[in-house]
């Protein structure tokens, strides 16, 4: 038991300290080579037409166009270099410590770290795309389609691995038990990968995405120790270390912002993680402010297609929704902090049950 609280401890630890080493590095290139949109973005609803409460919010100011984008770099690149950096100890070191600080295995850490790597290349390509056309015009990425098919194929890639390699065909519902679904746990684990990255539209204020999945990574470091997962426990930790490290730059005035390239990585590996531990349904709670962020835009868009263009909310996400009713940025990230912490304990407490 001490030398697997050391080795979250170490994973953690580790990755925070390399992701404040590496950022230095990150922003001198960011700047230097100005990694941001060359033109101010402008809201354009998902029916037609310029959203004006948008562009009043954010459509003039010069954050957008001098604020390095891919920040989320920071977070996979620590992790992923921490992961090599314990393996190659256990591997060049002997004794029984140190060999047991590596948190690679196949059961438990290939599939996150692929899933992590994978969804922050698509992550990437998307956030250079969209940076270099904004050069030649308006900022434009890969499609929304595009997106989405990336997720859905490395769904499937990812719930085939759990039927097919590693023989999940049950799901642990609190109070209820074993709940057996066969192959069902496909299609099942698509559907929650899209529904997590549908929620990454909440890296749109300095420090917001950060410290909500840092709660939710935190969340999942406990529920996996629980239940003797070790080595996924210790990757979830790396993962809030590097979050951290990016923390420290990214609270108001933000040097950089997180972008694609880290929220397709958290949120593709944050369901892997989830299915891992068998924890689907407090994931749901875990997850909440990534939900009702991305269940506001959903409802707003269905509010203005069924009921004469009427709206729910101000504008959409759910976060510049309270902005535009007069709270500032500072107060809103605070509260989504806040709220993160409750849901993300509730999440823990209904996965040791």
């Amino acid at each position: 038991m001490p030398v697997d609280i050391l080795k979250v401890f170490i994973a953690a630890t580790l990755t925070f300290f390399i992701g404040i080493g590496i950022t230095p590095i990150f922003t001198h290139y960011a700047y230097r080579f100005a990694w941001w949109k060359k033109t101010g973005m402008k809201g354009e609803a998902m029916l037609g037409g310029e959203t004006t409460v948008y562009n009043a919010l954010y459509g003039n100011k010069e954050a957008e166009t001098h604020t390095p984008r891919m920040g989320g770099i920071i977070i996979w690149a620590s992790v992923l270099v921490t992961t090599f950096v314990l393996w190659v100890l256990s591997v060049i070191v002997l004794g029984d410590v140190v060999d047991k600080l590596n948190f690679i295995s196949r059961n438990q850490t290939w599939l996150p770290l692929f899933t992590l790597f994978v969804g922050a290349i698509i992550g990437l390509a998307n956030d250079i795309l969209d940076i270099s056309s904004s050069r030649r015009g308006a900022p434009r990425g890969l499609s929304r389609l595009t997106r989405i098919g990336f997720i859905v194929l490395l769904g499937i890639v990812g719930g085939w691995w759990f039927y097919a390699k590693l023989g999940v065909i049950a799901l642990s519902l609190p109070f209820l038990g074993e709940v057996t679904i066969g192959f069902l746990i496909i299609p099942l684990f698509v559907i929650f990968m899209l529904g997590l990255y549908s929620g990454g539209i909440i890296d749109g204020i300095d420090g917001l995405s950060g410290g909500v999945f840092a709660s939710m990574y935190g969340a999942f470091t406990i529920i996996a120790f629980s239940h003797n997962q070790i080595d996924v426990a210790a990757f979830c930790a790396a993962v809030v270390g590097g979050i951290l490290a990016f923390l420290w730059f990214n609270i108001p005035p933000a040097r950089f912002w997180m972008t694609e390239t880290g929220t397709m990585a958290l949120t593709t590996a944050l369901t892997v993680v989830a299915f891992l531990t068998n924890s689907i349904v407090p994931l749901l709670i875990i997850a909440m402010p990534l939900i009702a962020t991305s269940a506001s835009v959903i409802l707003q868009y269905a509010s203005k297609r069924f009921r004469d263009g009427k709206k729910i909310f101000l504008i959409t996400p759910l976060h510049h929704h309270f902005e535009a009713m007069g709270w500032p940025s500072y107060k809103v990230t605070m509260r989504y902090w806040i709220l993160s912490l409750v849901c993300a304990i509730i999440g823990t407490v209904l996965a040791l049950v």
